[in-house]
């Protein structure tokens, strides 16, 4: 027995302090380590649609005015994607699992405070929060699983896994937040996270391994502050944009001047320091600037459409929230699959071809939706979903995969940061470009409807929803000729709207020309070394002296390659 715990101890001296608590060059822990990420990421996902069914029941019982009601569901997402690259960075710094379990503890303390809000004010506070402990949460997750999978086939499988919860997380948020409001209160959507994160915790702590970045010079308190200010300005801007307001109002166009002039001068400074918060030299690499590219145009392209579709569904089929979220479930089975499948696709396929292909399908299917009108054609519809879930996981697992393998794991965490932040963009520029087409195409066929007075009809033009209150209060011919000229209207405005999206997915297409033809592997005696040449004193120093021309031999490859 003395033997043994003395050998023990002697191994244990020898790993390197980020890997103690697990096996992760090779043992079987790197996968629980997994599962304990994905149960992180699946809480964020789910907080951030898990609110979305629950307005009603809030909105009647706090009485928020439009613009607190406006804070309430904005806070979150706007908060969480402005912290982004400040808490990533701040994981490589200080270290990635004490971010993320201070994001746990952060994020269960937030649910308990929204839970039980009895005011306006404290839902936003509360809100805000949360979105700070999901910055905190998101990119470590990545960064960890960069980290513990140093293997490329595995990583890519670990990636797989890991956005396939990110879609069951998003689908699941309406349906349980529906389930919930339905027999519980408002506040039930935020207290399931409070014994989840209690459990999480100390496994956490127990489970995952600690691990930071490269520690050379002082961290960039000014450079953080300027990335998540400039961040927080240009989201917002795009977010009023996305709600209707108009582009040049003075409360939307400063903050955006304001967030693209700090985001300006921020990657002026990071060029100019000598230990920069971000490494902007990433994106002279193709396979990582493209793969962020691809990962914007595909949030672009789908995320407001998705929107338009949720009212589509609702509004001219009649469906309820109910019906609307198991009509979407195909979509979310088919990235789900997609995801699970990723790995072994990446393989025989490579990037280019993958990320092209998921661009293509997708395409392929929205435009298979504008054969949808005023009639319900469940068929179409669930044939659609699943080749645009399908492609769409496909277009995000390889351009994900390609942004990480990018990264070294030093950097993984302003990495991982960058993709999430390029998500949270995307997702929001979308809204708002689509939302302005959609607008542009629906108002004239209200403008002018014979019997309807101009302020009725202007009143109508704002949305469908409206038109159908204007029509109800003008009532007899009037009214019904306002509803179904609204209908068309909207319809044809989904039309228009299902093209530019699918424009925009086969420039996705075209982008994705210029990543790696082939998925770059070290060998797989190479893959295994770093975990077994870190359980010997002073292996971990050997491992990365001998990574370092590997890493520099693999990006000249990968480079050489995207441009063939």
């Amino acid at each position: 027995m003395s033997g043994t715990t003395t050998g023990r101890e002697q191994r244990t001296a020898g790993v390197p302090r980020q890997w103690r608590g697990t096996e992760a060059g090779g043992g079987a822990n790197r996968w629980v380590v997994l599962l304990v990420l994905c149960v992180s990421l699946l809480l964020v996902a789910v907080d951030a649609t898990v609110l979305h069914v629950a307005v009603p029941a809030v909105t009647e019982d706090l009485r928020p005015g439009s613009i607190e009601l406006l804070w309430i569901v904005d806070a979150y997402p706007l908060v969480c994607a402005s912290l982004l690259i400040l808490f990533g960075t701040l994981g490589d710094r200080v270290g990635r699992r004490r971010v993320l379990l201070l994001g746990y503890g952060l994020f269960g303390a937030a649910s308990a405070l929204a839970a039980f809000a009895d005011t306006p004010q404290t839902l936003i506070v509360a809100r805000a929060l949360l979105g700070v402990g999901g910055a905190m949460i998101m990119p470590a997750t990545l960064s960890i699983l960069r980290q513990v999978f140093p293997d490329r086939r595995e990583r890519a499988l670990a990636i797989g896994i890991w956005s396939a919860v990110a879609a069951v997380g998003a689908a699941a948020g309406p349906l349980l937040g529906g389930f919930l409001v339905e027999h519980f209160w408002w506040g039930s959507v935020f207290l399931i996270n409070i014994p989840l994160m209690v459990v999480a915790l100390p496994v956490g702590r127990w489970l995952l391994p600690e691990s930071t970045g490269e520690r050379d010079g002082p961290w960039d308190v000014l450079g953080a502050v300027m990335a998540a200010g400039g961040l927080f300005c240009v989201v917002f801007g795009v977010k009023r944009v996305g709600s209707g307001f108009g582009l040049l109002e003075p409360l939307t166009a400063l903050p955006a001047v304001c967030g693209v002039l700090l985001l300006v001068f921020f990657v002026r400074r990071q060029r100019r320091r000598t230990h920069p918060l971000v490494d902007l030299n990433l994106f002279a690499r193709p396979a990582f600037s493209i793969s962020v590219g691809c990962i914007v145009l595909a949030l672009l392209a789908l995320v407001g459409l998705e929107l338009i579709a949720a009212q589509y569904l609702q509004l001219v089929l009649g469906l309820t929230p109910l019906e609307t979220g198991l009509r979407l479930l195909p979509l979310t089975f088919a990235a789900m699959a997609a995801g699970l499948a990723g790995s072994r696709m990446l393989q025989g396929l490579g990037p280019r071809t993958m990320v092209g292909v998921g661009f293509g399908l997708t395409a392929a299917a929205v435009l298979s939706l504008t054969v949808m009108g005023q009639g319900d054609r469940p068929a179409v519809l669930i044939g659609a979903f699943v080749v645009l879930g399908f492609g769409l996981e496909m277009t995000l697992f390889g351009a994900y995969e390609s942004m990480l393998n990018e990264a070294s794991a030093e950097s993984a965490g302003g990495a991982a940061a960058i993709g999430e932040t390029s998500y949270q963009l995307g997702a929001g520029i979308g809204i708002a470009l689509l939302g302005s087409v959609m607008n542009a195409a629906y108002k004239p066929g209200v403008s002018s409807v014979t019997g309807v007075p101009h302020h009725a009809s202007a009143d109508a033009g704002e949305s469908l929803g409206a038109a159908y209150e204007v029509s109800h209060d003008l009532g007899g011919a009037a009214g019904e000729a306002l509803r179904a000229a609204a209908r068309a209207a909207f319809v044809h405005g989904l039309h228009v709207t299902l093209v530019v999206s699918a424009g925009l997915l086969l420039l996705g297409a075209l982008a994705a020309l210029r990543l790696p033809k082939t998925m770059e592997c070290a060998p797989a005696e190479e893959a295994s070394a770093p975990g077994a040449a870190a359980d010997a004193p002073g292996g971990a120093d050997r491992v990365q002296a001998k990574e370092a021309p590997a890493r520099r031999d693999r990006a000249a490859v990968v480079g050489a390659d995207s441009t063939g």
